[in-house]
């Protein structure tokens, strides 16, 4: 029996799919989730469960290094493919597919091009792995921490020490005990996670005792990053008319994006699935009356969960007031809570929202907030809010820190989209 071309058929009819976006490559990854349902093919939340890398988003230099990583971190057989528009994305997981086939069936036309890196994605290379490479469980993080409700998480491009885990050295607790201390990085390549974030965490025990967060990676060329959630505000803002109805659709269409996110975090995967079904269908331009019941229904349950406010009360706590004096707004000021609060923030900004998709009216930027609050490219919100994540995290349990980060949802396309890294420039 050939084991090797039957393991390569069951893994080109089917891939796992490890998707990994970039900053500024929304529009790119909101694509691939809806092609990758549609085909039934199933998510990978880490390098180990996944057969093919799918990189979402423009050229990022900063980011080579954790992508070689996580593709390092890929059992065979494995392909990887490269799509740096929504265009290219059928073309993209099409060729990974044929990548992944037996080698005697597979079309010369199916490898695509070399990626940023030099190399020629889905030859030797994805066929099996590089003499060499590490293959330890946990390496550079990214097998074996899991996030809360059990979701798997993978750093990508930090230093590892022997075992893949980083060395713990020593410092006094928050009750004055020494104990053992741990780098642990999160991000940039996490699943559900805000692409290209990496948030540094010192940890004694399971406790977060400091919070690091590093800049954004900026792409090779900013015009090919799109801040894809404000759109409407940045066409707004250069004068072009906007109808409300398209800013507050694909606002609603963001937190059902964000909350797709917690849930998954939280360990409610059918939600997550259907908020981002809901999601899908906003920005396809579905009218609001066959959108209006199924929304309905997605908040009432989500919001009166008991379970996941058991999960979240009290994690993250942030009141109002001191949410805007770090220079955060939108809802996650509104909410002035933990992150039960800000979850349901969002659930009643949909429903507020709801009635008004097809509104003709002109977008005004100063009446009307953008996802994540006012708009100004100057500020764009999300600095505002990765600024406030350290404050969040120290002193939160390792457990409670995905969830934190979930509910906050920052949206690192903000700060290296085009239009928005020009007036930053002056």
């Amino acid at each position: 029996m050939d084991l090797t071309g039957l393991t390569l058929r069951v893994a080109a009819a089917r891939p796992h799919v490890l998707l990994a976006a970039v900053p500024g490559g929304t529009a790119v990854r909101l694509a691939a989730e809806r092609l990758l349902r549609a085909r039934d093919w199933p998510r990978a939340s880490t390098p180990a469960q996944a057969d093919l890398l799918f990189v979402a988003g423009p050229d990022l230099p900063e980011l080579r290094t954790p992508l070689e990583r996580l593709w390092r971190d890929m059992p065979a057989p494995r392909a990887r493919v490269h799509a740096r528009t929504a265009d290219e994305v059928e073309d993209a997981l099409n060729a990974g597919r044929a990548l992944l086939g037996p080698p005697a069936v597979r079309p010369a036309s199916a490898a695509p091009p070399a990626d940023a890196g030099g190399h020629r994605e889905g030859d030797h290379g994805a066929r099996e792995r590089h003499e060499g490479d590490d293959q330890t469980p946990g390496h550079d993080g990214h097998g074996d921490h899991r996030g809360h409700g059990g979701h798997d998480g993978h750093s990508g491009g930090q230093t590892e020490m022997p075992g893949g885990l980083p060395m713990a050295g020593q410092g006094a607790d928050r009750d004055g005990l020494t104990l053992d201390q741990l780098h642990l990085p999160l991000g940039p390549f996490l699943a559900d996670w805000p692409a290209g974030l990496t948030v540094r965490l010192v940890l004694q025990g399971d406790v977060v005792q400091r919070v690091d967060v590093d800049e954004p990676a900026r792409p090779i060329d900013d015009a090919a990053a799109e801040a894809f959630w404000v759109q409407p505000w940045l066409r707004a803002a250069s004068g072009e008319p906007v109808p409300v109805g398209e800013a507050v659709r694909r606002r609603a269409a963001a937190h059902l994006d964000s909350l797709g996110r917690l849930l998954a975090v939280a360990g409610w995967p059918a939600e997550a699935v259907r908020a981002w079904r809901l999601r899908d269908d906003l920005l396809s331009g579905a009218p609001r009356a066959a959108v209006a019941p199924r929304l309905e229904r997605f908040t009432r349950r989500v919001g009166g969960s008991r379970t996941l406010a058991w999960l979240t009360r009290g994690i993250g706590v942030v009141t109002a007031q001191k949410a805007r004096e770090a220079g955060v707004g939108g809802p996650a000021a509104r909410a002035g809570g933990d992150v039960t609060s800000r979850y349901r923030q969002w659930l009643a900004d949909i429903r507020r929202d709801l009635p008004r998709l097809e509104d003709p009216a002109p977008l005004d930027v100063a009446v009307e907030d953008s996802p994540r609050g006012p708009w100004s490219a100057e500020h764009p919100p999300s600095a505002a809010l990765i600024a406030l994540l350290p404050r969040l995290l120290e002193g939160a349990e390792l457990a409670a820190a995905r969830l934190v980060v979930a509910s906050l949802d920052p949206d690192p396309d903000e700060l290296v989209s085009r239009g928005v890294v020009e007036v930053a420039r002056g």
